[in-house]
């Protein structure tokens, strides 16, 4: 690789090159050398601006739950508007698309990663329980809007909602779940909570 080339927002740029090898190749593939080769740049310069690999990877998934916070922003927006089984289902479809479940195998499979993580992640799975607070707070939001009944655990039904959606997600060899069985899914979960207006 060529050194001495500057890159433009270098971290935004690795995060990118980290993402297409995940998505392409999956966690064990995940090498610093496969990044800066993806990146089209030295090595060095990954170590210039992390202190060593598990460190990026760090900041490359807490920069996966930064875009969860955007998500569940418009997640929450969405309360009162359409149905709740269908926001439902469009949010898991996100958070639980083929690149975040890539990240959840990287986690899993790194222990340095995972000591790193808890740093901001203290328990938990990351990426899964912040996207168990996203339908969380969706779910109260629209209990407040009295379109989930008063007396429903949202709690428990976020963490039901996302672990059998990773269930669904995880571990297929081609194409997500189609979103109609999702949406069946969340229908059954949330059936005794919803009172739709």
């Amino acid at each position: 690789m060529p050194t001495g080339v500057a890159l433009r927002d270098a971290r935004e740029q690795l995060f990118a090159a980290a993402e297409r090898v995940l998505l392409r190749d999956g966690p064990n593939a995940l090498t610093s050398r496969a990044v800066t080769t993806e990146a089209g740049c030295a090595k060095g310069v990954l170590h210039r601006h992390f202190a060593d690999f598990d460190a990026f990877l760090a900041e490359l998934v807490r920069d996966r739950i930064a875009r969860l916070d955007v998500q569940a922003a418009a997640l929450r927006e969405s309360a009162g508007t359409g149905t709740v089984a269908g926001n439902l289902t469009a949010a898991l479809a996100d958070a639980l698309g083929p690149l975040a479940l890539g990240m959840l195998g990287l986690v899993v499979a790194r222990d340095a990663l995972r000591a790193r993580l808890r740093e901001t992640t203290p328990t938990g799975l990351p990426l899964l329980t912040e996207a168990a607070a996203m339908i969380g707070s969706y779910l109260r939001a629209e209990r407040d809007l009295g379109r989930i009944a008063p007396d429903a655990d949202v709690d428990t039904l976020a963490l039901t909602l996302i672990g059998t959606g990773h269930l669904l997600f995880a571990g297929r060899e081609s194409a997500p779940p189609d979103l109609e069985g999702v949406r069946r899914m969340v229908t059954s979960v949330v059936a005794g909570a919803v009172r739709e207006v």
